[in-house]
């Protein structure tokens, strides 16, 4: 997606089928958010709409982590 100010961002919804959805949710949104590293992207945000889980990263242009670190 592109958030108005044009900044490309990738979003990732976490499944609906987990019985451990919202701890897997705030796992992920807590570690993400407290490494700080130059070859991990960001957490910019998530979203908790009545079902919905959204992560909300920094969009990793051109090859995945895997070309940089392999």
């Amino acid at each position: 997606g592109i958030l108005k100010d044009g900044q490309e961002i990738a979003v990732k919804k976490l499944s609906r089928n987990s019985s451990r959805r919202l701890q897997e949710f705030k796992n992920e949104a807590m570690h993400i958010a407290k490494l700080q590293h130059r070859n991990l992207v960001k957490l910019l945000g998530f979203c908790i709409q009545e079902e919905e889980r959204l992560l909300v990263y920094e969009f990793m242009r051109n090859k995945s982590l895997d070309f940089f670190i392999f």
